[in-house]
């Protein structure tokens, strides 16, 4: 254990023994509320349901981080490095990574540099409830910015509640498992009145990650080439998360403080290319951010919110190798937000909102060794973005929801020591229906039509060598209609169900891809032109209530997706030779996909098997057979026994992941972990 892992225990040991004498108990204020469960209480406002994992459900799955979680969604692609330390990015129905907002408690994180949101680096030990919303959140009483996202994943973490009595709640986990794998995490809730509370949270992560991998290729005419086991190298991690929240209510509204901050120094393994197994690659970050927010209601139909945010984050990439381009580079980000959101009642089923948010990005990026003037950095650009949205919902007898809305984006941006990329403005509309034919019936219809703009980050624009600074935003425009059908019944055997099936078209102008060409962190940027992606969401959900106090619950999700390159194609008189990869399927982009959750639960036991599936895709643009990537899948079980001792509650656990040891790429020559396994242990007083 080297000497910074032995100073972040020990900091998790002082933190420990500043709160126990402070006094533990349990669970949240009843007066605190998650804000998804205050809009969800308006149904009326519910056009399109979100996908949800919350509470014991996000508990039973054998999920260590954010992005495990939300591979259980439909429409999902993850990118997956391999390993804990491997880089995990989210893309929704084939439109890319940088459509996809992420909120972290109502406010978005953002990466200007290369629009990469890593979920890898969000531990689950303190989120609530993670939400999934296609087109954009059910709610006009949001930031301008939140309805600018093709489709938006909602992190809310825990907030304090409190029963009875109590004043206090103490939460400490301990994961351990294969590959070194070590994760103490700690949290603690505090009321310090009857109106204000706090919590507090910190995690460290690390492990070796030199875990076995089979690598096996065969070529075009199915000749075996490759067969063998190796182990991963460089893929260790050490990171350290510390957070700490203030809630509080008063007589006509709520507010909140929140700061974050994550360390970490990680391997980056790179490809298995040429024969080479090792890398010398390193990664070191540091993310932080304090943000808050508080809302009024100034009259008993006018309510209004404000949220800001500052952010800063520092990357430090090295490599040292000789064989990929030597670097030692640091890049810095900083980032301010400002919002402010006004939401007014016409009538108990009519409301109207609008919004104003105002975000600033600076970035400096330079090298170590050439770059001697560390105060002036020449790699260097500014960005002001303003978003200004008008929105409106209401609904019709009880059975027709209506949610409209109009954003404006408006972007001036400087380069220095470069050409700036012009300064850009847009206009983009969104509306959606849902329609309940009969009312005794939890039969639905829904549609929506919506369109996005994405504009080029900071690498697309000015990285070295390849940045352009006339490069074009990206557009979408997304048509989705779906249907969906509930049913409760009590004191049944078959107690819940839910069945969905959405089908959609996007059309996507200017189209930027981004994937790895070398070293994991450097990126290639192409524009595709044109893409158009059609695809079918289907979801089904069960519960059942056997005798005895055995509870089965499943839930299973398919994705089918034809998202297809139409920028060039061959023209009938010859004059336009066309691309090779016209009308062939965008790289990574599987046809067919899909999850199943079973679990099975009786008096204080509970088991659950997870299984992922991925059919095969492309690795390249052309769609022919070298670049051919198989199928994927795997399966995972978790064994859960829960023990109340007192005032006590005691949770064990043990996991076992790819339970097949199936050897699989999510990402080509990136090879994942067979099988493994990991343990817990959770006390909550």
């Amino acid at each position: 254990m080297g000497k910074t892992t032995f100073r972040r225990l020990l900091c998790l040991v002082g933190v420990c023994s500043m709160l126990l004498p402070m006094g533990a108990q349990s669970k949240l204020d009843s007066i605190q509320r998650l804000d998804e469960v205050v809009i969800k209480a308006k149904t009326y406002k519910q056009v399109i349901p979100a996908q949800v994992l919350k509470g014991e459900e996000l508990k039973k799955l054998n999920s260590f981080s954010v992005a495990d979680a939300i591979r259980y969604f439909s429409g999902l692609q993850i990118k997956d490095y391999g390993g804990v330390a491997g880089l995990k990015t989210v893309n929704i129905r084939s439109m890319g990574t940088n459509h996809m907002g992420v909120f972290y408690n109502g406010i978005q994180l953002g990466n200007a540099q290369n629009g990469q949101i890593d979920l890898g680096k969000f531990s689950l030990d303190n989120i609530e409830e993670i939400s999934l919303y296609n087109g954009q959140k059910s709610e006009i009483f949001q930031s301008a910015k939140e309805f600018g996202s093709s489709g938006s994943i909602y992190l809310t973490t825990r907030r304090p509640k409190f029963e009875g009595n109590k004043n206090t709640n103490m939460l400490v986990k301990a994961k351990a498992g294969s590959y070194g794998f070590l994760n103490p995490a700690l949290l603690y809730e505090y009321k310090l009145s009857e109106k204000i509370s706090t919590c507090m949270s910190a995690e460290w992560i690390g492990s070796a990650g030199d875990y076995k991998f089979r690598y096996r290729r065969v070529d075009v005419e199915g000749n075996l080439k490759y067969d063998t086991t190796a182990v991963r190298h460089n893929s260790d991690i050490d990171a350290m998360r510390i957070d700490a929240g203030l809630y509080g209510v008063f007589e006509k509204g709520k507010w909140n403080a929140f700061a974050y901050h994550y360390t970490s120094e990680r391997g980056i393994p790179g490809a298995i290319v040429n024969n080479v197994w090792k890398r010398s690659e390193r990664l070191w970050d540091r993310n932080s951010f304090i943000q808050g927010g508080v809302e009024y209601d100034l009259l008993p139909k006018l309510s209004t919110r404000i949220n800001m945010k500052y952010a800063f984050d520092y990357t430090h990439y090295n490599n040292n190798d000789p064989s990929i381009k030597l670097a030692d580079d640091i890049y810095k980000q900083k980032e301010f937000y400002f919002s402010w959101s006004n939401k007014y009642s016409i009538s108990p089923a009519w409301d109207v909102s609008l919004a104003y948010d105002f975000q600033w990005n600076d970035f400096d990026g330079y090298n170590v060794t050439d770059d001697h003037d560390k105060e002036h950095p020449s790699n260097q650009a500014t960005r002001g973005t303003h978003w200004l949205s008008l929105a409106t919902a209401f609904t019709v007898a009880d059975r027709l929801k209506v949610q409209a809305s109009l954003l404006g984006n408006f972007v001036n941006e400087e380069k220095r020591e470069r050409d700036s990329a012009p300064n850009k403005s847009k206009l983009v509309p969104g509306i959606f229906f849902s329609y309940q034919p009969f009312k005794r019936q939890e039969l639905i219809f829904r549609a929506f039509y919506k369109s996005a703009y994405r504009l080029p980050t900071f690498n697309d624009l000015y990285y070295t060598d390849m940045g352009n600074p006339a490069l074009k935003p990206e557009t979408t425009t997304q048509y989705n209609v779906g249907i969906a059908y509930d049913r409760t019944r009590n004191n049944k055997l078959f107690r819940d169900m839910h069945i969905g099936v959405d089908v959609y078209f996007n059309d996507v102008r200017n189209k930027i891809i981004s994937f790895p060409q070398g070293p994991q962190f450097r990126w290639t940027t192409i524009n595709l032109g044109k893409v158009d992606i059609r695809g079918i969401d289907a979801s089904a959900a069960f519960n059942w209530a056997f005798p005895y106090g055995w509870q089965l619950t499943t839930k299973l999700q398919y994705t089918y997706q034809e998202a297809i390159d139409v920028t060039n194609p061959k023209t009938t008189d010859g004059t336009n030779q066309g691309d090779n990869y016209y009308r062939d399927q965008i790289p990574y982009i599987p046809w067919h996909s899909g999850s199943v959750i079973l679990s099975l639960s009786w008096n204080s036991w509970t088991l659950n098997y997870s299984y992922i599936y991925v059919g095969e895709r492309y690795n390249q643009q052309e769609n022919i057979i070298y670049n051919h990537t198989q199928p994927w899948y795997t399966s995972d079980m978790t064994l859960m026994k829960e023990i109340k001792l007192r005032k006590i509650n005691l949770r064990l656990t043990a996991e076992i992941n790819n339970v097949f040891s199936q050897d699989y790429d999510v990402i080509l020559n990136y090879p994942m972990p067979l099988r493994n396994y990991r343990f817990g242990i959770t006390v909550e007083i």
